[in-house]
């Protein structure tokens, strides 16, 4: 089971530049004692719900509180690297759309609101580093192709070496290119929703009121329509509320112990790291899969920032990943103040042997790191997120679970549980909205929470296991091969 945030954490690059206003903010002196809506989590999932709630005319009048057990934005989405790649061949067609929804909602809100996060478009380079992992990549893509050509036409397998070099990669046996990828700056866009969300609409958020239990509580039969289903307890005191939206991703289980097996907390690690002298920018973002040996569930990733045209413009290469050289666990770790200086060592190392960086690289060993850090994200038992009302505790919703993968998942999973809460308070069936959300595409079949999907899910591997399964994989089949 998962503990709260710890009160100490490793500093990330994505809060060099903090919002003030943020910094501390209690929108009141006070913890209010009550809420139509607590929102629990000010990430990008919980960012969205408040977003999506404000905007929506059936939620008119409602009170929405969000408590923070820090700062805002300060667990995965303030930690992670600053990824916006849909993974297009590895979960399915309807996920691979999905994403692609994810990702342009993501894109239209940021150009609309003209918001300087930092959003830059890019393709996505994902490099498979042995002929195993490159068949199968291949296999995954053309199936892709052929279930959803439209989605499909995204995607390009390359295996050729010249056309890899082109893509500055150093003898990986294949590579896919997707055309729907993008960085970005991901605290100062969720800093710029909430500042709005405050300001304009409302919200009240509480930083630093950790949220220690949910107490379920009965309807009181006298008023049934202002009557609170759940108390919430923190450290400055309880809260109630009829709906709560639990934006906890890796530390879930900490709120909903029997998810412990469900949404596991694992620790990574990112870099920010100095470009060589003179390098030229690099026109992709990156993945490195199965890279010295690595375990191909936990691949390494590359994005760019700018050299110029933004505060601090030294185009840092932030990097992160390292599993392959960790001296420490990784799975059903939830304190994000520890650094793997194992996995950092090599981060620091390995873009030279991964790539053509080009500029001034004759002697240089490693790159200088100006940041080192880890964050907290959730893997899911069955590597899909879990989105909807939690069984057993009614008013009670959840979207998170994302296995590392959250930025082209969590805007649209957030609104899609706003859209179920907000129509069981209108007393439609929750069974038609899942069917219309799945129906319209706004909601992968696979992410909704279930019974059965629970129990289902119970009875597979652990997390645990699964990890040291896909590292056999990767063995036995370099061995046939």
């Amino acid at each position: 089971m998962a503990s709260l945030p710890t009160p100490e954490f490793s500093a990330s690059f994505w809060h060099s530049e903090p919002s003030d206003f943020l910094l501390g903010h209690r929108t009141s002196r006070t913890l209010p004692e009550e809420a139509h809506v607590v929102i629990v989590g000010s990430g990008i999932t919980g960012a969205s719900a408040a977003r999506f709630l404000a905007e929506d005319e059936r939620a008119k009048g409602l009170s929405v509180v969000m408590l923070e057990a820090r700062e805002a934005c300060w667990g995965a989405t303030g930690r992670n690297g600053g990824h916006c790649q849909p993974l297009l061949f590895e979960r399915g067609p309807d996920v691979a759309a999905f994403e692609l929804r994810n990702f342009h909602a993501i894109e239209s809100y940021i150009a609309e609101n003209n918001i300087a996060c930092e959003w830059h478009t890019v393709p996505g380079c994902r490099t498979f580093w042995t002929e195993a992992l490159a068949e199968q990549a291949a296999k995954d893509v053309q199936q892709l192709k052929d279930a959803d050509p439209e989605v499909g036409k995204e995607v390009t397998m390359i295996r050729n070496e010249e056309d890899i070099r082109k893509l500055r990669v150093n003898g990986a046996p294949g590579v896919t290119l997707t055309a729907v990828a993008a960085s970005l700056w991901p605290y100062k866009l969720i800093a710029f929703m909430l500042e709005i969300l405050i300001k304009h609409h409302g919200l009240n958020l509480q930083t630093k009121t950790p949220v220690d239990r949910i107490e379920f509580c009965k309807d009181n039969p006298e008023k049934p329509e202002t009557s609170a289903r759940h108390i919430l307890h923190t450290s400055r005191g309880s809260i109630s509320s009829q709906n709560v939206i639990l934006a906890t991703n890796g530390y879930t289980s900490h709120l909903l112990p029997h998810f412990s097996s469900l949404i596991v907390p694992e620790r990574g690690t990112m870099t920010a790291l100095i470009p060589p002298r003179v390098s030229k920018p690099l026109s992709n973002s990156y993945g490195f899969v199965g890279f010295n040996g690595a375990n191909p569930i936990h691949d390494d990733y590359l994005t760019q920032r700018p050299f110029s045209g933004v505060p601090n413009p030294v185009g840092h290469l932030m990097f992160g990943g390292g599993e392959a050289a960790k001296t420490h666990n990784m799975v059903n770790e939830d304190d994000d103040s520890f650094v793997d200086m194992g996995s950092v060592a090599y981060l620091k190392k390995a873009l030279l042997q991964l790539l053509d960086l080009g500029g001034e690289t004759e002697g240089l060993h490693e790159l200088e790191a100006t940041h080192a850090w880890s964050g907290i994200w959730g893997t899911s038992i069955d590597n899909h997120p879990w989105v909807g009302a939690v069984p057993n505790m009614e008013g009670v919703w959840l979207a998170g679970g994302y296995s590392g993968h959250g930025m082209p998942n969590a805007m649209l999973c957030g609104k899609a549980v706003v859209e179920m809460m907000l129509a069981q308070g209108r007393s439609i069936a929750s069974l038609n909205v899942q069917e219309q959300l799945v129906k319209n595409g706004d909601l992968p079949k696979s992410y909704l929470i279930t019974e059965e999907r629970i129990d289902r899910c119970k009875q597979m591997d652990s997390v645990e296991v699964q990890d040291q399964k896909a590292a056999t994989w990767r063995i036995k089949r370099e061995a046939e091969l």
